[in-house]
C-alpha cells in the first residue's frame, strides 16, 4: 500500500474524513516519506492533520512541540476520542505521571507526545529522545506555531530559538514546522533559526472566505460593540483590548449589558487565567475579552465573533487575531473600531521598545501596512491578501464590498492639513491641528499666535469628523509620522512635500455615514438553513453533546463539531454504516456514540413521525 493510500485511509477511519484539503495530502506524503517541511497555512486549514497522520503512519513516537501548556491536555483529550494514544509531558504532570508518560514511549503505546520547547531542551528529555531514537522509535517533530522563533514577531518565544537543535542532534528525523500567519521576512527567519533552509515550503492560501471583515471609525467604541454585538447573544466570541485595565472593564461592562464575559491578561493570577481559559474553552456563548496574551493555539471552532476595540500593532497581528474566528468554516465576523489615538498609542509602543533602530522601522511599516488596510477604499480581502503575496477578486463579504465609499479629489484639503502640521512646527497632535484648520480661537492659540497663521481657519468648510478623517487617511498614505517623544506631535515625510508643491495628488473616501447602534437585520449572523424539524434535533443533539462533555471534563467540541452535528440532523442516519458517512464521525467516535447517537435520532423521528429508513 502506498504512503498517500495510507493516508487517506487513516483520514477517513480515524479522523472521519471523506478526502483531504488543499496541499493537506502532500504535505504528509512528504512528512511521511521522512522529508522536512515548513507549512504556512490558515488557522482552520487543518494543520494539525499535517502531522498527525504522518506520526500515524511512521515508526515509533512523534514529538509535538508547542508553547501552550494549558492547551496541551485540550489537543491530548480529542485525539483519545478519536482512538489515537497521545500524551502531555510538560510542568503540570507530578513525577510518578511523567515517568509514566516516559515509559509508554519506549514501550511503543504513544503515537504523540505533546512537549513545551523548555521540557524538550533539557538535558534529561534530551537523553530520553538520544536513547528513542537509538531505538528507531523517533518518528518526526512538529514545531507548532513556528512563527514563536521570530525574535521581532508578535509571539515571540525565547526557547523557541535553541530548537534548531534538533536539526543538528537528529537529521534522520523528519521535522515539519507549523504556522498561521507569517510574512516573507518571518519566513525567512523561521527558515534560518529552525535550520529549515534545506526543508521544502508549502504556502496555502491565506484566504478565510467564511469571515467578514468590517472597520468602522471609532465613536463611542462600546456602543459602537453594543451595537455588532447586537443579535449575538449566546455566540462565542473574542474582544481584543490594548490594556489590562480596558480588559477588565470591558468584561464587566458587557457582563452587566446580558453579555456573560471573562477577562484574560498577563496581569491575573495564573490561575484565575487558567479557569477563565478553560471556562471559554469548555462553556458555550462566552465572550472573552482579552489583551493580546491569549488566543494562539486556541482551538475552539465555534467562536463566531472576533472584535477589536484597539488597534493591533501589525497586518499580521490582526491576521492572526481574526483568525480565530470561523475554524469551523461556519460564517464568522471580524470587527474593529479604529481611531487617530490608537495610531499614536501603537507609535508610542515601537517608540518606547528596546528594538533596534532598523527593527523599530520595520514595525512602523507594519503599522503602516495595517492603517493602509484600514483606511483603504477597496475590497478588504485584496488588501489582506496582497499583504501576503496574493491576488484576488473583490470578496463580497467585507463592509467595503457591501458599500464601497465615496472618493473625492482629496488634494487640496490635504495641502492645507500638510501646511497647519508644517507652520506650526510639527510639534502639535491632530486636535490642535484641527483647531486651528477650523479657526476655533483660544487663549492658547493666542498664546502660540496660530490665530495669526494663513492657515487659521482655512478649514471651517469641514466639520472634526471630515478632519479626523483626512488625518488618518494622511497617516495611512504616508504623508505624516506620529512623533511619540512629542507627545502623538504629527511630522512631515518626504513625500509631503510633493503634496505641498502641487506635483501629487491625493484621493480621499468620504468618511462613512453614522449608523444606527442595531446593524439593519443582523445580515452577517448566521442563519439556520435546517428545516424547523432538522432544527429541534440539531438542538437535541448539541444538549446530548454539552451532558456528554461536562460527563467526561472537556470541552464540547472533543466529542463532536457543530458541523457533524448539523449534518447527523439533516441526514438522519439509522445504522453505523450511514454514520460512517458522515464527516467528522470515524471509527472511534462510533464505537464510542454510535448507538447513543442512533437512538436519539430514532426517537426523535418516531416523534415527528419521519419513517427510520
Amino acid at each position: 500500500m502506498s504512503t498517500a493510500s495510507s493516508a487517506l485511509d487513516v483520514l477517513r477511519d480515524v479522523f472521519g474524513y471523506p478526502a483531504f484539503r488543499g496541499a493537506q495530502a502532500e504535505i504528509i506524503e512528504h512528512v511521511a516519506r521522512g522529508g522536512d517541511a515548513l507549512v504556512l497555512m490558515p488557522t482552520g486549514g487543518g494543520k494539525s492533520l499535517c502531522y498527525q497522520i504522518p506520526a500515524l503512519l511512521r515508526t515509533g513516537c512523534a514529538i509535538v512541540v508547542s508553547p501552550l501548556i494549558a492547551l496541551m491536555q485540550d489537543q491530548v483529550d480529542a485525539l483519545t476520542q478519536l482512538g489515537v494514544k497521545a500524551a502531555v509531558l510538560n510542568s503540570t504532570l507530578d513525577w510518578r505521571t511523567a515517568q509514566a508518560v516516559e515509559q509508554a514511549m519506549f514501550n511503543g503505546t504513544l503515537d504523540l507526545v505533546y512537549i513545551a520547547p523548555e521540557r524538550l531542551m533539557l538535558d534529561r528529555t534530551l537523553a530520553m529522545l538520544d536513547a528513542l531514537n537509538e531505538a528507531g522509535r523517533l518518528a518526526l517533530f512538529a514545531i507548532d506555531e513556528a512563527h514563536c522563533v521570530s525574535q521581532w514577531g508578535h509571539d515571540f518565544r525565547p526557547e523557541y530559538l535553541q530548537l534548531s537543535a534538533l536539526h543538528e542532534r537528529y537529521p534522520a528525523v523528519p521535522r515539519i514546522a507549523l504556522t498561521a500567519t507569517a510574512d516573507r521576512a518571518t519566513q525567512q527567519e523561521m527558515q534560518q533559526r529552525l535550520g529549515l533552509a534545506e526543508a521544502r515550503v508549502f504556502l496555502s492560501s491565506f484566504d478565510r472566505p467564511n469571515i467578514r471583515y468590517t472597520v468602522v471609525e471609532k465613536d463611542n467604541a462600546r456602543q459602537q460593540l453594543l451595537g455588532f454585538l447586537a443579535g449575538r447573544k449566546g455566540q462565542a466570541g473574542i474582544v481584543y483590548c490594548l490594556s489590562r485595565k480596558k480588559v477588565e472593564e470591558t468584561a464587566a461592562w458587557l457582563s452587566t449589558q446580558g453579555y456573560p464575559a471573562l477577562a484574560y491578561h498577563a496581569g491575573l493570577p495564573a490561575e484565575e487565567r487558567a479557569a477563565n481559559q478553560r471556562r471559554f474553552l469548555r462553556e458555550e456563548g462566552l465572550v472573552m475579552c482579552a489583551t493580546i496574551a491569549f488566543g494562539m493555539g486556541v482551538d475552539k471552532p465555534d467562536v463566531r465573533f472576533v472584535a477589536h476595540l484597539d488597534l493591533p500593532k501589525s497586518i499580521e497581528a490582526y491576521y492572526q487575531e481574526t483568525g480565530r474566528a470561523g475554524r469551523d468554516g461556519e460564517p464568522s465576523e471580524a470587527w474593529m473600531a479604529y481611531g487617530m489615538q490608537d495610531v499614536a498609542l501603537q507609535h508610542a509602543r515601537i517608540a518606547e521598545s528596546a528594538a533596534a533602530e532598523h527593527q523599530k522601522i520595520l514595525e512602523a511599516q507594519r503599522l503602516t501596512a495595517l492603517l493602509a488596510y484600514c483606511e483603504a477604499p477597496r475590497c478588504r480581502r485584496q488588501v489582506l491578501l496582497n499583504y501576503f503575496g496574493e491576488a484576488r477578486e473583490p470578496c463580497n463579504n467585507c463592509d467595503v464590498c457591501a458599500e464601497p465609499p465615496e472618493l473625492w479629489d482629496g488634494t487640496q484639503a490635504a495641502q492645507k492639513a500638510l501646511s497647519a502640521i508644517y507652520r506650526t512646527g510639527m510639534r502639535f497632535g491632530v486636535g490642535h491641528l484641527i483647531d486651528v484648520l477650523r479657526g476655533k480661537a483660544s487663549d492658547k492659540m493666542r498664546q502660540w499666535g496660530h490665530d495669526q497663521l494663513p492657515t487659521f481657519g482655512v478649514g471651517a468648510d469641514l466639520d472634526e469628523r471630515d478632519w479626523k478623517s483626512i488625518f488618518r487617511q494622511l497617516a495611512a498614505a504616508g504623508l505624516v509620522h506620529v512623533d511619540m517623544t512629542e507627545h502623538g506631535a504629527l511630522r512631515l515625510t518626504e513625500e509631503a512635500r510633493h503634496v505641498l508643491k502641487g506635483q501629487r495628488t491625493v484621493s480621499l473616501r468620504r468618511p462613512t455615514k453614522k449608523r444606527p447602534t442595531t446593524p439593519r437585520g443582523n445580515r452577517s449572523v448566521p442563519i439556520s438553513d435546517l428545516s424547523p424539524a432538522d432544527e429541534a434535533l440539531f438542538q437535541l443533539l448539541r444538549k446530548w453533546r454539552a451532558d456528554t462533555a461536562r460527563e467526561q471534563g472537556v470541552p464540547a467540541y472533543v466529542i463532536l463539531h457543530d458541523k457533524t452535528l448539523r449534518e447527523l440532523a439533516e441526514s438522519r442516519p439509522v445504522s453505523h454504516g450511514l454514520l460512517a458517512g458522515i464527516s467528522g464521525m470515524g471509527s472511534a467516535k462510533i464505537e464510542h456514540y454510535g448507538e447513543e447517537l442512533l437512538a436519539l435520532i430514532r426517537d426523535e423521528n418516531s416523534a415527528t413521525r419521519i419513517p427510520n429508513t
